[in-house]
């Protein structure tokens, strides 16, 4: 019998909803009676029975009132707000070759997005005296990597931070915050650098995941997570069963970081 965590009915938006572990949160919430609004910049894939969908690039002004209008509009309001969209795309290279526009556009993609997505959602979720915010953070804001990540690691720190301040001033008002901060997933996109760089060493496509595990440090459970175990600790923190957490950053990594 599947676990019934008590979200039949909930209306969530799930941004970053079509790829990873964004599709697999669309999945599991719909596995649960939700009501699932996802929006992407573009529609790959076939989304599960019930699911709807907005096209909008929330890294924009106008993407986020797109996405908050559609949620007015369809869902007539909002119980869950689930914030997965990211993503590192400065170059390799180190600090020195980050220009303006790479960190502008590492911020805006993985802070500004989530922030201006609550500042059009929360305010109707304290108005209801109730409410769940996730923000998908990650453990390079702990675990940068100095060569490609930093862009990306500054702001993920960024969105933890606003994330705990957020917590504290809307919690009192009925709306939890909590963040999901995963090490490597196993999605689609890992998958095609772990092949790419097991035929640059001329290995298989073990031998590519363990370089990439050896450039992170090692993994303890000796693999990443898979898209579903994301979606599932995402869908618990959501749920009324989760009712007495907030303000908290809860780690799926494997056992990658190495501190408490």
């Amino acid at each position: 019998m599947a676990l019934d965590l008590g979200l039949h009915g909930a209306r969530v938006l799930v941004t970053g909803g079509t790829r990873g572990t964004g599709a697999a949160t669309v999945a599991f919430l719909a596995g649960q009676g939700a009501r699932v609004l996802a929006t992407a910049r573009s529609r790959s894939g076939d989304l599960p029975p019930g699911v709807e969908f907005v096209t909008a690039d929330v890294t924009t002004g106008a993407g986020c009132k797109t996405v908050t209008e559609a949620v007015r509009d369809r869902l007539g309001g909002l119980d869950v707000l689930v914030h997965v969209l990211d993503g590192s795309h400065a170059p390799g290279g180190g600090f020195a070759a980050l220009t303006d526009a790479d960190w502008e556009q590492e911020i805006a993609l993985n802070l500004v997005a989530a922030v201006r997505l609550d500042r059009g959602l929360v305010p109707g979720m304290v108005a209801q005296g109730s409410g769940v915010v996730v923000h998908v953070t990650s453990i390079q804001r702990q675990m940068p990597l100095p060569d490609s990540t930093t862009a990306y690691a500054a702001a993920k720190a960024a969105l933890s931070t606003y994330s705990k301040g957020l917590s504290k001033e809307v919690g009192p008002k009925g709306v939890r915050v909590v963040r999901v901060s995963p090490g490597w997933i196993e999605t689609d996109a890992a998958i095609a650098l772990t092949d790419r760089l097991a035929a640059g060493a001329g290995t298989d496509r073990a031998g590519g995941k363990a370089i990439v595990m050896q450039g992170l440090g090692g993994i303890p459970l000796g693999r990443p997570a898979r898209p579903a175990e994301v979606a599932a600790l995402i869908g618990f923190l959501c749920s009324p069963q989760a009712g007495a957490i907030t303000g908290s950053e809860h780690v799926i990594d494997g056992g990658t970081v190495p501190v408490a």
